[in-house]
């Protein structure tokens, strides 16, 4: 796949056209196929039926998603160019960006939420805000640490970071696996039913 430019290149804008309404943003979590995952396009398909026949586009982050955790950084850099040319192609379009597990730690670099992320090299400019009016995780390995999106001074007021009961990896004290597996659902539709709040 290749790298989409991004703003700051001297490349004029690209039109409107084209440009959808709401863009949604989504890590995958580890080991889920390339593509918005379960959780992910669970949370589009809600969020679509909740935003009054606005267009909602996507953009899947391009990482490994695999077991190497660092490798983070890498979607954290496509993420972040991402985000940058839509803010400059397309300046109208509200980005929504989420993440579930692994995704959610990709997101977290993006927001400066502190997770180890050895590579990360494209900060966000400190006009995103600007164009983000919302951020989801599901499963968030930083909450694990007390860190939730939530935490944020920046964007914790537009994160909602789901953690479901039991899941090892966001609770300290969780040990049911198959809640890390449950964010499609119920989940799913209660991010999208706070983002759509904020949209």
């Amino acid at each position: 796949m290749s790298t989409i430019p991004t703003t700051g290149l001297g490349l004029a804008p690209a039109s409107a056209d084209g440009c959808p309404d709401i863009e949604v943003v989504f890590a995958r979590g580890t080991s889920e196929a390339p593509g918005l995952g379960l959780p992910g396009g669970s949370f589009v398909d809600a969020l679509r039926s909740k935003v009054g026949g606005r267009s909602v586009g996507t953009y899947a982050v391009v990482y490994p998603a695999d077991y190497d955790f660092l490798a983070a950084a890498t979607g954290a850099n496509d993420a972040s160019a991402h985000i940058q040319y839509m803010m400059g192609a397309c300046p109208n379009t509200k980005l929504v960006l989420g993440g579930y597990s692994q995704g959610a730690a990709v997101m977290d670099v993006i927001a400066a939420v502190p997770f180890p992320a050895i590579g990360f090299n494209n900060p966000l400019p400190p006009n995103t805000p600007d164009f983000v009016p919302a951020l989801v995780a599901f499963g968030n390995p930083s909450a694990k640490l007390g860190l939730p999106l939530t935490s944020s001074p920046i964007w914790g007021g537009r994160s909602i970071d789901l953690c479901n009961a039991g899941d090892p990896v966001c609770q300290t004290d969780g040990e049911d696996v198959a809640a890390h597996r449950a964010y499609a659902g119920g989940p799913a539709n209660a991010a999208a039913n706070f983002v759509a709040g904020l949209l």
